[in-house]
Protein backbone atom coordinates (compact mmCIF):
# COMPACT_ATOMS: atom_id res chain seq x y z
CA UNK A 1 0.00 0.00 0.00
CA UNK A 2 2.87 2.77 0.58
CA UNK A 3 3.48 2.58 -3.00
CA UNK A 4 0.28 3.27 -4.12
CA UNK A 5 0.14 5.81 -1.14
CA UNK A 6 2.85 7.78 -2.96
CA UNK A 7 2.20 7.81 -6.26
CA UNK A 8 -1.72 9.20 -5.09
CA UNK A 9 0.72 11.63 -2.69
CA UNK A 10 3.42 12.61 -5.59
CA UNK A 11 -0.09 13.56 -7.95
CA UNK A 12 -2.07 15.06 -5.39
CA UNK A 13 1.42 17.55 -5.00
CA UNK A 14 1.41 18.43 -8.69
CA UNK A 15 -2.10 18.86 -8.86
CA UNK A 16 -2.16 20.92 -5.85
CA UNK A 17 0.45 23.08 -7.07
CA UNK A 18 -1.78 23.91 -9.96
CA UNK A 19 -4.28 25.93 -7.70
CA UNK A 20 -4.56 29.36 -9.12
CA UNK A 21 -2.26 28.17 -12.46
CA UNK A 22 -3.18 29.63 -15.85
CA UNK A 23 -5.89 27.64 -16.96
CA UNK A 24 -5.17 28.37 -20.48
CA UNK A 25 -1.80 26.50 -19.64
CA UNK A 26 -3.07 23.76 -17.13
CA UNK A 27 -6.22 21.64 -17.70
CA UNK A 28 -6.07 20.79 -13.63
CA UNK A 29 -6.08 24.81 -13.26
CA UNK A 30 -8.70 25.12 -15.57
CA UNK A 31 -10.82 22.69 -13.53
CA UNK A 32 -9.56 24.66 -10.26
CA UNK A 33 -10.91 27.81 -12.49
CA UNK A 34 -14.28 26.18 -13.13
CA UNK A 35 -15.16 25.78 -9.39
CA UNK A 36 -16.67 23.10 -7.36
CA UNK A 37 -19.34 22.03 -9.07
CA UNK A 38 -17.35 21.19 -12.39
CA UNK A 39 -15.13 19.53 -10.53
CA UNK A 40 -18.33 16.89 -9.11
CA UNK A 41 -19.86 16.98 -12.54
CA UNK A 42 -15.99 15.52 -13.86
CA UNK A 43 -16.46 12.44 -11.15
CA UNK A 44 -19.88 11.98 -12.18
CA UNK A 45 -18.98 11.52 -15.64
CA UNK A 46 -15.97 9.77 -15.00
CA UNK A 47 -17.44 7.39 -12.79
CA UNK A 48 -20.07 6.78 -15.44
CA UNK A 49 -17.38 5.81 -17.76
CA UNK A 50 -15.79 3.35 -15.66
CA UNK A 51 -19.44 1.43 -14.66
CA UNK A 52 -20.07 1.67 -18.80
CA UNK A 53 -16.69 -0.29 -19.19
CA UNK A 54 -17.29 -2.57 -16.27
CA UNK A 55 -20.72 -3.50 -18.05
CA UNK A 56 -18.83 -3.94 -21.29
CA UNK A 57 -16.16 -6.15 -19.58
CA UNK A 58 -13.53 -3.92 -21.03
CA UNK A 59 -10.40 -4.50 -18.58
CA UNK A 60 -8.08 -1.74 -20.08
CA UNK A 61 -11.08 0.40 -20.57
CA UNK A 62 -11.87 -0.15 -16.86
CA UNK A 63 -8.26 0.67 -15.80
CA UNK A 64 -8.02 3.80 -18.01
CA UNK A 65 -11.62 5.27 -16.40
CA UNK A 66 -10.82 3.98 -13.31
CA UNK A 67 -7.69 6.39 -13.50
CA UNK A 68 -9.43 9.18 -14.77
CA UNK A 69 -11.85 9.01 -12.04
CA UNK A 70 -8.95 8.97 -9.12
CA UNK A 71 -7.35 12.33 -10.74
CA UNK A 72 -10.49 13.49 -10.92
CA UNK A 73 -11.09 12.52 -7.58
CA UNK A 74 -8.04 14.31 -6.56
CA UNK A 75 -8.58 17.18 -8.21
CA UNK A 76 -11.76 17.54 -5.85
CA UNK A 77 -9.42 16.85 -2.68
CA UNK A 78 -7.06 19.11 -3.02
CA UNK A 79 -10.11 21.68 -4.09
CA UNK A 80 -11.63 21.08 -0.47
CA UNK A 81 -7.85 21.05 0.87
CA UNK A 82 -8.54 16.82 1.63
CA UNK A 83 -4.76 15.42 1.98
CA UNK A 84 -4.54 11.60 0.43
CA UNK A 85 -3.35 10.77 3.62
CA UNK A 86 -6.90 11.97 5.70
CA UNK A 87 -9.10 9.97 2.93
CA UNK A 88 -7.09 6.67 3.20
CA UNK A 89 -7.21 6.74 6.82
CA UNK A 90 -10.84 6.53 6.56
CA UNK A 91 -10.17 3.45 4.69
CA UNK A 92 -8.01 2.04 7.07
CA UNK A 93 -10.64 2.75 9.93
CA UNK A 94 -13.05 0.27 8.42
CA UNK A 95 -10.86 -2.82 7.95
CA UNK A 96 -12.25 -5.94 9.84
CA UNK A 97 -15.57 -4.05 9.59
CA UNK A 98 -18.65 -5.01 7.90
CA UNK A 99 -19.78 -3.09 4.94
CA UNK A 100 -23.11 -4.01 6.04
CA UNK A 101 -22.35 -2.68 9.52
CA UNK A 102 -20.21 0.78 8.56
CA UNK A 103 -23.07 1.58 6.63
CA UNK A 104 -25.45 1.46 9.20
CA UNK A 105 -23.59 3.69 11.91
CA UNK A 106 -23.12 6.34 9.32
Amino acid sequence: MADNDSVLDELYGVIESRKGGDPEKSYTAKKFAKGTDHIAKKIGEEATEVAIAAARRQRGEIMAESADLLFHLLILWADQDIRPEEALAVLRARRGVSGLDEKKAR
